[in-house]
């Protein structure tokens, strides 16, 4: 493994003497946009395994993209390799429909901690409540990114993530709706944590329960997603969702279109940057 190489997979090209904050969110930003968040393996009937050398020719060597489980890993190396102090958390998501964080860890995340001040990290949860920019680890301050704008709230050693939602304008349908459902109010909880650091081998159950358990998301539908400049693409199932942030003043840009089966396999090569060697079932 080498970080060069890394390096000519994120297309970053800057100096990186120091490991300070520029740079570190100069390398996320190129590392969520060059590689997407995705679970096409599952799709494939490809294993996914967790070990580093598995994550690295996979992303960097195959470019492929991954889950939050890969994404991450790769990234910690990264950081590590590049000299940062950092560490792997794991977290809960938050659920809409469940109206709950679930009872098991199912994330993870990045803790890096520049001349004595902490900074969330992570690059593993794609879509539209993907952060853009590392958040400083505060508790109860607005952090708005292009994206909208993010928060971390502490209560009693625990940390929540959440982000404030904007509005929709999807022209197809020529209106506007809210992101989930509005009764919720404007705050979409996102997941909550503690700082206790963990090993990527605390994921590694896991890493197997989710590629077999049939009621989880990932296993029912096929995703990828990636961050562009100005918003986002998300491939979801037959479903292209082209997002644009702050189109208008609190609303994002909404364009959906539905694929055929020659098509997702154009978009994933055209859009994704992403070519598969197996079969995808969408």
């Amino acid at each position: 493994m080498n970080i060069q190489e890394y390096f000519g997979r994120i297309s970053y090209k800057q100096p990186h003497k120091d490991a300070d904050l520029q740079t570190l969110t100069a390398i996320f930003q190129h590392h969520i946009q060059t590689i997407p968040f995705e679970n096409l393996s599952m799709h494939c009937g490809e294993a996914i395994k967790l070990d580093l050398q598995s994550t690295y020719n996979k992303i960097v060597r195959k470019k492929r993209g991954g889950w939050c489980l890969e994404i991450n890993h790769l990234l910690f190396w990264a950081l590590q390799e590049l000299g940062y102090d950092v560490c792997i958390l794991g977290a809960h998501s938050y659920e809409p429909a469940e109206n709950g964080y679930t009872a098991e860890m199912n994330h993870i995340l990045l803790k890096v901690v520049i001349k004595g001040d902490s900074y969330i990290v992570d690059a593993g949860f794609g879509g539209a409540y993907q952060m853009w920019q590392p958040l400083m680890l505060i508790s109860g301050k607005d952090q708005p990114q292009v994206p909208g704008i993010f928060r971390l709230m502490e209560d009693n050693g625990t940390w929540y993530f959440e982000k404030v939602k904007r509005k929709h304008y999807i022209p197809e349908r020529g209106d506007t709706d809210f992101p989930d459902t509005p009764e919720l109010g404007n705050i979409r909880k996102i997941y909550r944590f503690t700082l206790e650091p963990r090993h990527i081998d605390d994921f590694q159950e896991l890493n197997t329960y989710l590629q077999v358990s049939p009621d989880n998301i990932l296993r029912k539908k096929s995703i990828c997603t990636l961050q562009t400049t100005n918003g986002l693409l998300a491939l979801v199932g037959w479903t292209l969702t082209e997002m644009k942030y702050n189109y208008m003043e609190d609303m994002d840009l909404v364009n959906i279109t539905t694929l055929t089966d020659e098509e997702v396999e154009k978009t994933l090569k055209e859009k994704f940057k992403t070519v598969l060697e197996n079969k995808l079932v969408p």
